[in-house]
């Protein structure tokens, strides 16, 4: 029987058998941020460690940066201006790669790593962030970790994990207009649920999975987390090798061919045997919103919202919180439902590919009066492409703030937040409450498109009646 890859890269990187599921891995890349390194490298200090592969190491940050202007220091907020002196600090006394402030380089953690082709097949990666299964795009491994496993990562190079049960999600069916990578990631949550992916890794295929670009796998895996599963990868293939190629980290000359050979072979064999297998047709589907307080509580834009006596006795409990706080009622339809907020951005939805998409919904348009509009790029590298392209003074002219690369209104660590209890239309990933800078505030998560169109309205809207 055949292997899939989830358990080829395994292992490959296996160090020792801890028990019967439990194995300590060898770690290929690690990726730190501000927010989640700072005790981990006290850590070492304290027990008078030293980083054991440093150059296996890249830092950026990104979390609690101002995206309104980055060059006033110290930041306003002490702890943010704290945070990133320890980082500085840190990265220089441990001889770590630092991609700073003041490199081209600097951005969200998930955005760069695979932009400078530090993310590549048949590898491990982790981080402490719990999005990092972004990074499986490409056919690797990677881990959302804690800090103590940060700290473990950088003073061994490995950290102890379960084995993982790998669920297939297989799509097919033809992508509709106005239906993006977004919208297909937030049909499964929708489908399998929040905890549906306890304990497995997704492992994402079909036709409709393989014809994505590699920005639009990263999107998908990015969200594996909201499903519950703890890492979700795509097999590479062409399209992969082809975005690796000319990268700064990647391999060059002939041994990018080798290194292709090696990454083809990580892919799951044909016969590869799996713990469960979930097929998905989106042939028909429309693009998708969230309604509640958790990504799997979505729906396709034109559809009503669900009746509690349809659910579950769980879901129709958490079915209710959302319903209460987000002020909707059973039954109702979300489009014309009035937004204060539009944020594009985010380690789901901040890259060029996705402010094209929005580029083109907004270009010659205006946002509604009552709107706040956001575009804030992932990385400096995504927004010098976005203006070179133009799509800065479309997002302008529209009425958009046009924004510093960083994590901005995802998760509000930063001067970027909601007011109140407005309402946000958001491409990031997490609906939580308190998520976006307020315990009143309320987020519908859509497409980068969906956000543009619900800026431009004034209110959400079907994307597909703007194209």
């Amino acid at each position: 029987m055949g292997k899939n890859l989830f358990n080829k890269v395994w292992d490959l990187h296996k160090v020792v058998s801890l028990s019967e599921t439990r194995d300590q891995l060898f770690i290929g890349l690690h990726l730190v941020h501000e927010v989640t390194s700072p005790q981990a490298f006290q850590a070492l200090r304290e027990r008078k460690l030293s980083v054991k592969y440093p150059e296996r190491t890249i830092a950026t940050v990104d979390h609690i940066v101002p995206t309104l202007n980055q060059l006033i220091r110290p930041f306003a907020d002490n702890l943010a201006e704290q945070m990133l002196q320890a980082i500085e600090t840190n990265t220089n006394d441990f001889g770590i790669r630092f991609f700073g402030l003041d490199s081209d380089s600097q951005g969200i953690v998930h955005i760069i790593g695979p932009e400078n082709g530090l993310t590549q097949p048949g590898t491990t990666i982790a981080c402490g962030d719990s999005h990092t299964s972004t990074h499986g795009a490409f056919g690797a491994i990677a881990f959302g970790v804690g800090t103590s496993q940060v700290r473990d990562v950088l003073a061994t190079q490995t950290m102890a994990l379960e084995r993982l049960k790998v669920r297939k999600i297989d799509v097919h069916g033809e992508r509709g207009k106005g239906v993006y990578a977004k919208d297909i990631i937030l049909k499964i949550i929708a489908e399998l649920g929040v905890m549906g992916g306890i304990g497995y890794a997704y492992e994402y295929g079909g036709p409709a999975i393989e014809a994505l670009s590699m920005e639009e796998r990263m999107t998908v895996c990015n969200m594996s987390v909201e499903g519950g599963a703890r890492a979700g990868y795509v097999n590479p293939d062409q399209t992969t090798f082809d975005y690796l190629q000319g990268k700064p980290f990647s391999p060059s000359g002939e041994t990018f061919a080798s290194a292709q050979n090696f990454w083809q072979s990580m892919a799951s064999d044909d016969d590869a045997v799996y713990d469960d297998v979930y097929q998905l047709d989106i042939g028909g589907m429309g693009p998708m919103v969230t309604w509640g307080i958790t990504p799997g509580q979505a729906v396709e834009v034109e559809k009503e919202l669900p009746r509690l006596v349809d659910l579950g006795d769980k879901e129709a409990e958490i079915a209710g919180k959302a319903y209460d706080h987000m002020g909707f009622k059973e039954g109702q339809r979300l489009e014309g439902e009035k937004i204060d907020v539009a944020f594009i951005g985010s380690c789901t939805n901040g890259r060029i590919s996705d402010f094209r998409a929005a580029a083109a919904i907004v270009k010659g348009r205006k946002v509604a009066d009552h709107v706040r509009a956001l575009a804030v790029p992932g990385s400096r590298k995504v927004k010098l492409q976005a203006e070179e392209e133009g799509l800065d003074r479309i997002f302008r002219e529209a009425g958009f703030e046009w924004r510093e690369a960083g994590c901005s209104m995802c998760l509000a660590m930063n001067p970027d937040k909601l007011i109140g209890r407005q309402l946000s239309a958001s491409s990031s990933n997490r609906n939580f409450i308190g998520r976006q800078g307020t315990p009143q505030g309320r987020t519908l998560l859509m497409s980068p498109a969906m956000v543009a169109a619900a800026a431009v309205e004034g209110a959400v809207n079907d994307v597909r009646n703007l194209l």
